[in-house]
């Protein structure tokens, strides 16, 4: 842990604290600074002007990346019949029923997202307890909760990333891999916030993106210049 906290400190030397940095320059620092052993996630941390409290302030959707996350995404579906046909052909990697929910309630957890037929959704909502806390509960505004069964499952698998605004007003997205060349992880970064700027509720007061920073795994935060996306 020592070894750790010495090459954090010696990142954070690199890192002017009072400047907010245009993204490019950002994610190339963020290169400079990353000091682990393995291949970092990158992610974009954003501080909103919005009252979570709020049903229309409590933000939460879903977006596909252009260039994906770097992580290869296993999917659960849920469905009947011939939806069942489309998952297979879709490439899910497991379809439930019975047997899958008891595994689940069984402490199973070898999936990363859940899609849903809405006629299934009162067996899958029975779950609720175990699924909830870790946020695996498909949902209607995230698109997991649909008939349109190929269409999720490919998204999914193409870098489809959820996002939500948390109860302290901040939301937190993975946008790729460290190793990710920087034009990919731009236009990753350029996706997500200009769907969270379009995604701003009309009853928002004040200063919309309070605070945007680009982060790694083991890095420090480097705080994003957010005047070019905000109308």
């Amino acid at each position: 842990m020592k070894k750790r906290g010495k090459k954090y400190q010696e990142a954070v030397k690199l890192i002017d604290r009072t400047k907010a940095y245009d993204v490019k320059e950002a994610i190339t620092l963020l290169k400079q600074v990353s000091k682990a052993n393995f291949d970092e996630t990158v992610e974009v941390s954003f501080r909103l002007g919005v009252d979570p409290k709020k049903a229309d302030e409590n933000i939460r959707g879903a977006v596909v990346l252009p260039h994906g996350t770097g992580k290869t995404q296993r999917v659960l579906v849920f469905a009947k019949g011939e939806k069942i046909k489309e998952a297979e052909a879709a490439g899910a990697d497991y379809i439930g029923d019975q047997d899958v929910i008891a595994k689940i309630n069984d402490g199973w957890f070898e999936f990363d997202v859940i899609v849903a037929t809405p006629d299934m959704m009162a067996e899958v909502g029975k779950l609720g307890r175990v699924l909830g806390p870790k946020g695996l509960m498909p949902n209607p505004k995230t698109g997991t909760v649909t008939f349109e069964v190929e269409k999720a499952v490919n998204d999914i698998k193409a870098g489809k990333v959820e996002y939500r605004v948390d109860k302290s007003s901040n939301l937190h997205v993975p946008i790729g891999k460290i190793s990710f060349e920087d034009d990919k992880l731009f236009e990753n970064f350029e996706t997500i916030v200009e769907t969270i700027v379009k995604v701003k509720p009309q009853s928002s007061k004040g200063k919309y993106l309070r605070n945007l920073v680009i982060t790694s795994t083991m890095g420090p935060g480097i705080k994003v210049d957010a005047s070019g996306y905000v109308k």
